[in-house]
């Protein structure tokens, strides 16, 4: 953008031009910074868990033109009922990488034994550089209460994380952010100490055969593992063409009644009445404290 003199100016003219100049370039540097993709960073226990709490949310980001990545705090070398360690390992670390491919994501796989995970400091360090070194607008990981230790210290890992990524001499060799991100939870059912509170809901309904198609790409947890830890091998299609849809109507995510009060508020009462399928989300108050226009900009799909 240039800003151009022509002919003679007197100094106030020169002085009101110069002003003009440095109003257009601000301007068209904030419209430009405002364009940025943002970078959302979403972290499991497991190489699936992102993929089942927040595939489909991760489609429509990605359809928006936004970054995203998945990380996996555990190799899931124990998720399965014949095969483990390295072995299985390499078989899951393939999938994700099929997933990243079908999502149009990054994914990545922390080198952690699953069924091991502790919340320790260089695991917490590790975290921290992964936030910073993606310069994470909003990070979403599960609520530190769950059925599963892996889960649950992976939450503690990440809110133990949430102020730290913007402290310089944490983690020294990565540089720390300069704004705290909007930390999130995934959507879960369980009820105590607290119940989870639905903040943010996303309709996924136009992108959960992108979703089923993400999750089938974990054929030993969908179709070995998952069936067999929870008993209804019997359930699973004998047909590999109708697999795709036995895992959307399987992991498509309830909509509770609450989670009917928040997609009412973000996309009003009619179109919430249209909504089949849907991720939600809580804000954790460890991180930046969004408010609706905040979280409006953060979830551009929100309302549409």
């Amino acid at each position: 953008m240039n800003c151009i003199s022509s002919g003679r100016l007197n100094p106030l003219s020169m002085k009101l031009q110069s002003i003009f100049c440095f109003l257009l370039i601000f301007c068209h540097s904030f419209t430009r910074a405002q364009d940025k993709p943002l970078q959302i960073i979403m972290i499991g226990a497991h190489p699936d868990d992102c993929d089942i709490k927040s595939g489909g949310t991760a489609a429509l980001f990605v359809a928006m033109g936004h970054k995203v990545k998945f990380l996996s705090v555990t190799n899931g070398d124990a998720g399965h009922m014949t095969e483990g360690g390295g072995i299985l390992a390499k078989r899951r670390l393939e999938e994700t990488k099929e997933v990243a491919r079908r999502l149009g994501i990054t994914y990545e796989v922390l080198d952690n034994h699953d069924g091991e995970l502790l919340p320790t400091l260089p695991i917490r360090f590790e975290i921290i550089r992964r936030i910073r070194e993606w310069n994470a607008d909003v990070v979403i990981a599960p609520r530190p209460n769950d059925y599963h230790p892996d889960h649950r210290y992976t939450g503690v890992l990440v809110q133990d994380a949430a102020f730290m990524v913007g402290v310089p001499n944490v983690a020294a060799d990565t540089p720390p952010l300069r704004k705290n991100p909007v930390f999130l939870y995934f959507q879960d059912n369980f009820k105590k100490p607290n119940p989870f509170q639905p903040d943010i809901s996303i309709d996924i309904t136009s992108v959960i055969d992108i979703k089923a198609n993400a999750l089938d790409a974990h054929q030993s947890q969908f179709y070995e593992w998952l069936p067999w830890i929870g008993g209804y091998t019997d359930k699973i299609p004998a047909k590999v063409s109708e697999r795709k849809e036995w895992v959307k109507q399987l992991r498509g995510n309830g909509i509770t009644p609450e989670v009917k009060a928040s997609l009412q508020k973000w996309y009003g009462l009619q179109r919430a009445e249209q909504v089949k399928f849907s991720e939600s989300f809580e804000i954790c108050e460890y991180g930046s404290r969004p408010n609706e226009a905040e979280i409006k900009r953060l979830f551009p799909m929100l309302g549409k």
